[in-house]
């Protein structure tokens, strides 16, 4: 599998940890950055380039570290086509692919061990979309995206 990572300064160690990890399990890793440590960074340009990679490579997937993984869960969000989600423990990684197709996972290296963070990692790569109801609603979903018009409210 192709997976895209990126960072903050927060993120950085984790980040490099995983590029090393998956490559070593037989995955095709691109590290967007950082490159080098700097505590003034900001995770933006990470993100963002690390979720245009994904949406650009049908079939891969990313991964975004930082202390607690909401700033960078956001930034990836802002790529048209993006679905990317704050993943806090091994439920919510499945369901995020499972029920969203989620393409990232927004993790904070803050908030958990390495060898939790490892179990999320797993089930998140390994997890299959289900389709079905929840195709439905990502379609809306993305309609919306496309044309600005949101979807209607059902009547009742």
């Amino acid at each position: 599998m192709r997976i895209y990572l990126g960072s903050d300064h927060a993120g950085f160690e984790l980040k490099n940890h995983f590029a090393a990890r998956l490559a070593d399990l037989g995955h095709e890793v691109t590290d967007v950055g950082p490159a080098v440590y700097d505590a003034e960074d900001d995770y933006p340009p990470f993100c963002v380039h690390a979720a245009r990679h994904v949406v650009a490579d049908e079939g891969s997937l990313g991964l975004v570290f930082g202390g607690s993984g909401n700033g960078e869960q956001i930034a990836a969000n802002k790529v048209p086509g993006v679905r990317a989600a704050l993943v806090w423990n091994v439920e919510i990684a499945e369901l995020s692919r499972r029920h969203n197709n989620a393409l990232l996972a927004g993790i904070g290296a803050r908030m958990h061990p390495v060898e939790e963070v490892e179990l999320m990692v797993d089930a998140f790569l390994t997890t299959e979309f289900e389709g079905g109801r929840h195709q439905r609603r990502l379609d809306q979903l993305a309609d919306y995206e496309h044309s600005g018009t949101p979807p209607a409210l059902p009547r009742g």
